[in-house]
């Protein structure tokens, strides 16, 4: 059974930094595809960054690019999510979910596993 946990998240001021990690277990010797997801209360949950186990090539939400590069650790079968230059915003709390397709994708649809989630509130 597939098992994902995140953690990492906490308080911090605009213009700052935080990382994620992603722990998963469990799944098949197929290596998957991890992706972010992040969830504003009152907005739908939008995709933030993921990552194919196919061939490492990642994909990035508009309103992230080039402020949250997403990488794995294949030995440790952790991916993280390094968050540059935050902005202030409502708390968000982010989900990792991992499934086996062969591209990367931010349809949750064709995600079958999720973490619990890891709440991020950036704020003075």
């Amino acid at each position: 059974q597939v098992r994902l946990v995140e953690t990492g998240g906490g308080l911090v001021q605009p213009g700052g930094s935080l990382t994620l990690s992603c722990a998963a277990s469990g799944f098949t010797s197929k290596s998957p595809t991890i992706a972010w997801f992040r969830q504003i209360p009152g907005k739908e949950r939008e995709g933030v960054a993921v990552i194919s186990g196919t061939d490492g090539s990642t994909y990035y939400g508009d309103s992230v690019k080039g402020r949250f590069p997403i990488s794995k650790d294949n030995a440790e079968n952790i991916v993280n999510l390094q968050m540059n230059d935050l902005k202030p915003n409502a708390p968000a709390v982010y989900y990792c979910a991992l499934d086996y397709m062969a591209y990367p994708s931010f349809l949750e649809p064709l995600y079958d596993n999720w973490g619990q989630g890891t709440q991020v509130t950036v704020s003075t």
